[in-house]
């Protein structure tokens, strides 16, 4: 006899949280987003069903499928997948899940969703995001965007994070993440804070470069005194 696990009925939509690319149609009237993994090619909107990606004609979730939305239930786990190089520029979503479910031991499989909230990281540069810009690939009929600062975003494709939430409806959230709370590993020190290993360091690293620079003087003199002699 096979054993069932209980249904659960929570009296409100579990929380979960997941990664994302933002995404904007090429007219620039429609925001979405579209997911890093299996089900990527499927742009959706904040407010939206999950369908199967193999094209098969039933409801998400099904067991022996991998359809549906996947979150994880904590944010943390959620944050980490941010740090590999594919996902820098996607934003932290977290989700209302709605409709049927498939609990896992780190998340869910489900059938319906709602995005309450984006967070995005930094800009390439470190600058706190003030727009989502385009990120140079898509979808088709949709531009992927990346968080992006004032700057950066000239000359760009591009829509305020506040721009981005009233396209996308339903009442989103986009929030700018922390870009200079924390500070960086390699922050300079100010020269009070400076001992001899630091100045014994700065030292060998401004005579490494005079060195590179005295060589590259030596090299362009060579060359000038050969052509001379050439006439």
């Amino acid at each position: 006899m096979r054993l069932r696990l209980p249904a659960e009925r929570p009296t409100e939509p579990p929380t979960g949280y997941k990664i994302a690319h933002p995404v904007l149609s090429q007219d620039g009237t429609r925001a979405g987003f579209t997911g890093v993994s299996l089900g990527g090619a499927l742009p959706y909107a904040v407010l939206d069903d999950a369908s199967c990606v193999y094209g098969l004609r039933h409801r998400p979730p099904v067991r022996r499928c991998d359809c549906g939305f996947h979150c994880v239930h904590d944010r943390a786990a959620a944050e980490a997948l941010l740090c590999t190089t594919e996902h820098r520029s996607a934003v932290l979503l977290e989700v209302s899940v709605l409709g049927a479910y498939i609990r896992f031991e780190r998340g869910f499989r489900y059938a319906r969703q709602r995005v309450r909230s984006a967070t995005a990281g930094p800009c390439g540069c470190g600058t706190a995001a003030v727009a989502l810009a385009d990120a140079g690939w898509g979808r088709p009929g949709w531009r992927v965007l990346a968080p992006c600062c004032g700057g950066c975003a000239r000359g760009r494709t591009s829509v305020s994070l506040a721009g981005f939430a009233r396209l996308a409806g339903q009442g989103l959230r986009v929030i700018a993440g922390s870009a200079g709370a924390d500070r960086p590993f390699t922050e300079l020190m100010s020269a009070d804070e400076l001992g001899v290993p630091e100045l014994a360091a700065e030292a060998a690293l401004l005579q490494a470069r005079l060195d590179w620079f005295q060589s590259q003087l030596a090299r362009l003199g060579e060359h000038g005194a050969g052509g001379g002699g050439q006439g």
